[in-house]
């Protein structure tokens, strides 16, 4: 199986380092502080069991506290490298160290018709397009839902989208769910694609996003999700999305120290749940802007955030949930160019694990499929830098330089054209064209490029498809599924045990 070291996008020299040792050390004691003698409200009466019997001592109502010994055992617990498979059982991405993956985001309320251009409200079909698009991008590595499903009932909405992504794409995803009901749903869906629960959870296919609620509080869904993947070796995402100047510091430093708590608290209860079981570290580090009150994807505090976050993944050899290839603009603009530019090379720079959000517009609002588009091009290119220069004899070519000489030519040398293919990345929608062919192309830009590409993958580009008994019997789970059955709240005992 592959690991973090051979890795295609593995760690290389150069990469980007933002926070000192101190800096790293002091931002987790005060996190510590936090947990151990602030405390944070546990919402869910099986997490607060847990955590008592355990040693956290339960305050005034239902806040908790934390000692530093629970935090430091549940830390060395949890897996530094989480692998991750598609739906055929083959690897496709091992989330730790400088490993940098990046996928669309989920439940966009809004999204920008690839045909006309009109922005409309978004529908179960969208969700689909977006999966089928995705599978056919190479530098698109796992995939969410990119829109929300507004034609379907609330309730199911999101498990109507996991079968929708399950039918357009092999690539693992990242899901969404409104609690542990629809979550079992999905999750006996993956055991019939996977051939059971003990080879789902040896290659888990899919990763579910969790998030306390800042500040300082634990819902009874979410952590009764968390419970759930434990129990079930899926791995969890539990990011919180601090607002800085709103439901956190307005500091970056105090924004990050928030956040870095209420992340590690979700991983005691995880790791007391079922030591070793997969879990992303992570903050969702938005910001509120005093002057429009906008939460902002991309002010430059948001991205200070998130480079802290990641260094404190790092530093604590957990792996990080990030993003990538976001705007808050209203469209694909110069503006949009920009920003997404600035947030995909700092999370490559950086070695940012599982970069999601890709195709987002107008604040995390709106999804446009040419975005996508741009953001694996702009992979594409940005990762042929990343992998590094390789210097050996043949490389160098002392012996080339040799056979031409002074004053010769290289182009017409045997060398260059066995090598060019390996040598020269190239594009599939940046103009590389002089004016004239330009013009003859109809002068489009990057946006019409970007659409062009789109509309041709999606009409030429087939999905494998779902073997027609699995499919069926799918389709009687989702079909079978009760919107009004949350399930019951995950206790103090294991799956196994219930």
């Amino acid at each position: 199986m592959p690991t973090s070291d051979v890795n295609p996008h593995q760690s290389r020299p150069g990469r980007l380092r933002y926070l000192t040792e101190v800096d790293k050390a002091a931002i987790f004691e005060a996190a510590l502080e936090i947990i151990g003698a602030v405390g944070m409200r546990v919402l869910h009466a099986g997490a607060r069991e847990l955590l008592l019997a355990a040693g956290a001592t339960l305050h005034e109502g239902d806040v908790v506290t934390i000692p530093r010994e629970l935090v430091e055992r549940a830390w060395a617990a949890a897996p530094s490298v989480v692998e991750v498979f598609d739906r055929d059982g083959a690897h496709a991405m091992s989330l730790g160290g400088y490993n940098s993956y990046f996928g669309t985001g989920s439940d966009l309320m809004s999204t920008y018709d690839l045909e006309t251009g009109e922005h409309r409200t978004s529908v179960l079909a969208d969700v689909a397009r977006a999966a089928r698009l995705c599978d056919a991008l190479p530098n698109i590595d796992f995939v969410m839902s990119c829109a929300h499903p507004n034609d379907i009932e609330p309730a199911r909405s999101y498990l109507e989208s996991f079968r929708a992504m399950v039918a357009n794409t092999t690539k693992p995803m990242v899901m969404t769910s409104e609690h542990a009901g629809d979550l079992a749903v999905m999750c006996a869906v993956a055991e019939e694609l996977c051939g059971g629960p003990e080879e789902l959870a040896a290659k888990p296919y899919f990763i579910m996003y969790l998030e306390p609620v800042s500040p300082l509080s634990h819902p009874v869904e979410s952590l009764d999700k968390l419970l759930f993947c434990a129990d079930h070796g899926i791995p969890a995402i539990y990011s919180p999305a601090p607002l800085a100047g709103g439901t956190a510091p307005i500091t970056v430093a105090g924004h990050t120290c928030q956040g870095v708590a209420e992340s590690l608290f979700g991983l005691v209860i995880h790791q007391l749940r079922k030591p070793g079981a997969p879990f992303l570290f992570g903050i969702g580090p938005a910001v509120l802007d005093m002057a429009t009150s906008q939460s902002s994807y991309n002010a430059p505090e948001y991205l200070m955030t998130l480079l802290c976050q990641i260094e404190m993944a790092r530093w604590l050899d957990l792996p990080n949930w990030g993003y990538g290839g976001t705007s808050d603009s209203q469209l694909v603009d110069a503006q949009a160019g920009m920003e997404i530019a600035e947030l995909a090379l700092l999370c490559l720079a950086a070695g940012s694990n599982l970069n999601h959000d890709v195709g987002y517009l107008d604040f995390g609002l709106t999804a446009s499929l040419e975005m996508i588009v741009i953001v694996d091009e702009y992979l594409a290119m940005n990762r042929k830098i990343f992998a590094g220069v390789e210097v050996t004899p043949e490389t160098l070519a002392v012996d080339v330089v040799r056979d031409v000489g002074p004053g010769g030519d290289f182009l017409s040398h045997r060398a260059t054209a066995r090598q060019v293919r390996k040598a020269q990345w190239r594009p599939t929608i940046l103009n590389r064209q002089g004016r004239a062919r330009w013009l003859e192309e109809g002068a489009p830009d990057l946006r019409e490029q970007a659409r062009r590409k789109a509309l041709r993958l999606l009409a030429e580009h087939e999905p494998a498809p779902l073997d027609a008994a699995v499919a069926a019997r799918i389709d009687a789970l989702v079909a079978g599924f009760e919107p009004g059955a949350h399930g019951p709240q995950h206790g103090t005992a294991s799956a196994a045990e219930s």
